[in-house]
């Protein structure tokens, strides 16, 4: 499976996200985390930064929806620049109709997990998806702490679908991205571990290079 970094735009500087951005040039693609203070206890940025950022960065954006009615905000979450749209299995809506939605504005569906929720929630889902999110924190902030009690799931998830992109949020960094490389991820959402470094470009290259590694 291809190794792909998603730097997380939670964990840059807000005043500066155009120039943030360009320092992630070598990522293949960019995450963007929208909240709603009710599926989360957080708010985070929404439509009007997303379609800002899609006129100066020419990225894939992987947008992270962690709210109760995604649904009705796909075609505009879509319309805004969304490569990917990814969506909790734990929401309000119903799972396949957000699919579906998703699929006909034109963009590829993911489908996140929380760390209580067990893989197979996400079983009857696998052939419409192009991706499962194994969230490896509780959702709503960033910078928290790695939880390698998520692993197992990974591993189910990749027995069950070996081509599916698996992707990982929270907690990423050089060493952990190892242990979930190992478990079968493949996709890796990193917000302080790269633009709180000093190189942001360097320590992407340090990523991918220490997920291959396993």
């Amino acid at each position: 499976m291809e190794i792909k970094i998603s730097p997380s735009v939670l964990a840059a500087d807000f005043a500066n996200l155009e120039s943030e951005l360009k320092k992630c040039e070598n990522a293949e693609m960019i995450h963007f985390d929208v909240m709603d203070g009710h599926f989360v206890p957080n708010i985070s940025i929404g439509i009007p930064v997303i379609a800002a950022m899609d006129k100066v960065c020419d990225k894939l954006f992987d947008v992270h929806l962690m709210i109760s009615h995604p649904k009705k905000y796909v075609k505009a979450i879509a319309d805004a620049g969304a490569s990917i749209i990814t969506f909790h299995e734990e929401c309000d809506d119903d799972t396949n109709e957000t699919i579906d939605e998703i699929l006909a504005c034109g963009c590829r569906a993911g489908l996140a997990i929380k760390p209580n929720t067990p893989a197979d929630k996400v079983y009857p889902y696998l052939d419409k998806l192009s991706m499962v999110l194994v969230m490896t924190v509780e959702p709503g902030f960033g910078g928290q702490s790695f939880m390698e009690s998520t692993m197992p799931k990974i591993t189910q998830i990749r027995e069950k679908s070996p081509q599916i992109d698996i992707q990982v949020d929270g907690g990423i960094n050089a060493e952990t991205i190892k242990t979930a490389s190992r478990a079968g991820a493949n996709v890796f959402v990193a917000g302080t571990a790269v633009f709180r470094s000093e190189n942001p470009q360097n320590t992407i290259n340090e990523l991918k290079e220490n997920a291959k590694s396993i």
